[in-house]
């Protein structure tokens, strides 16, 4: 395996529809696209896109580990999929936000599998950057005239600072509480 999250998912063919991908000035790589988190059938050589993926992703990783990532999964259900994929590159001191698009909008949890903590959040109407920018205090204008790599340098600065605590409850249960997964129109990248 790779030392670079980056370079592991590219080795899988997972990363896609990138917005951003290389080097960052204050972590070591980012990245802003989309992670196939289940392959469809394919059949011959034609392109399927992904089964299950985490839309919406942003991350910044250093020495081989993911410091943060943010992204929307049509279900709560999928984060053990993102779990599972990510695997090792992940570390119980990352800060991890999953914004579940069929979670109740009232609910924010946190839910640990395999010791690696995420913050679950339910993503209604918005983006994943715009109701992450929320939740970690940084203003929109402050980042509007800034490149993308800069943009998540200090996304991810705010974001490994975040010392907001949800309710701790189980996948199981979390879970239990989801509802359908809801399919909107003109999703964003």
């Amino acid at each position: 395996m790779s030392t670079s999250p980056i370079q592991f998912l590219e080795q899988q063919k997972r990363l896609l529809s990138p917005v951003y991908k290389g080097a960052l000035k204050k972590a070591d790589e980012g990245f802003r696209g989309e992670i196939a988190l289940k392959f469809a059938v394919q059949y011959a050589d034609e392109a399927r896109p992904p089964e299950i993926a985490a839309t919406q992703t942003m991350f910044a990783a250093s020495g081989g580990k993911f410091n943060f990532i943010a992204c929307e999964l049509d279900s709560l259900g999928y984060l053990e999929n993102l779990r599972s994929v990510l695997g090792d590159l992940l570390k119980p001191e990352g800060q991890y936000f999953v914004f579940a698009g069929n979670l109740d909008i009232s609910k924010k949890y946190t839910i640990t599998l395999d010791g690696i903590p995420f913050n679950v959040l339910p993503l209604d109407e918005a983006t994943v950057y715009n109701e992450l920018l929320d939740l970690i205090g940084l203003e929109r204008n402050d980042l509007k005239k800034l490149d993308t790599a800069t943009k998540l340098d200090k996304i991810t600065e705010a974001a490994v600072k975040f010392k907001g605590k949800f309710p701790v409850i189980s996948f199981e249960q979390g879970v239990k509480e989801m509802g359908p997964i809801k399919i909107p129109e003109n999703r964003p990248v």
